[in-house]
C-alpha cells in the first residue's frame, strides 16, 4: 500500500543509513543538511541560557555574555549577564553578574547590581550590590556592601580600601 522496496532490485527491509546529505530524492542534487538553528530566548543577549547540569563538575573560570543556570558544581569564578544558582548547585569562587539569583551554595564573593538570596540558599562570602534581597530561611555569612557600580573592577578596589 505505501510502496515498499521489497520487490525492487537492490531493495530490502533493512533501514537505510542516514547520510549527512539530503540526497534521498531522485532528481534533486545532494546538498548538505542545514545546521540546526539555536533557540533564541527573549530578553537575553545572544539567545537562550547556558545550563551547567546537575551531573557536571567544572574546575576553572567561566565567562558568558548571556544567562547561565548552574545546577552542578563549579570550582572557579563565574562572570555573566545573569546567573542563576540552582538549589542543588555548589560553587566555590566568585560570581559577577548584573543579576544574581542564589538558591544553592556559594562559597565566595558575589558582585551584582541585583542580588537575591532565596530561602534555600547558603552563601559564605561578601556581597557587593546595588540592591540585595534575602528571603527568610536563607543562610548568609559575610559582609554586605552597597555600591553604585558593583560589577566594575574599580568598585572592588575602592571597596577594599
Amino acid at each position: 500500500m505505501f510502496g515498499s522496496k521489497r520487490n525492487e532490485p537492490g531493495g530490502s527491509d533493512m533501514p537505510r543509513a542516514i547520510s549527512p546529505l539530503n540526497s534521498g530524492h531522485p532528481g534533486i542534487p545532494a546538498q548538505p543538511n542545514p545546521a540546526p538553528r539555536p533557540v533564541m530566548a527573549a530578553g537575553t543577549p545572544g539567545g537562550g541560557a547556558s545550563v551547567i547540569g546537575a551531573d557536571l563538575t567544572i574546575v576553572g573560570n567561566l565567562q558568558s555574555n548571556g544567562e547561565v543556570h548552574i545546577e552542578g558544581t563549579v570550582q572557579g569564578d563565574l562572570t555573566a549577564a545573569r546567573l542563576v544558582v540552582g538549589p542543588h548547585a555548589k560553587i566555590t569562587g566568585s560570581l559577577i553578574a548584573e543579576d544574581v539569583v542564589v538558591q544553592g551554595t556559594v562559597m565566595g564573593s558575589i558582585r551584582g547590581n541585583r542580588v537575591t538570596l532565596q530561602s534555600s540558599s547558603k552563601v559564605e562570602g561578601d556581597i557587593l550590590h546595588q540592591s540585595l534581597a534575602i528571603e527568610q530561611g536563607a543562610f548568609f555569612e559575610g559582609k554586605s556592601r552597597r555600591s553604585d557600580a558593583p560589577t566594575q573592577l574599580q568598585a572592588v578596589s575602592a571597596a577594599a580600601s
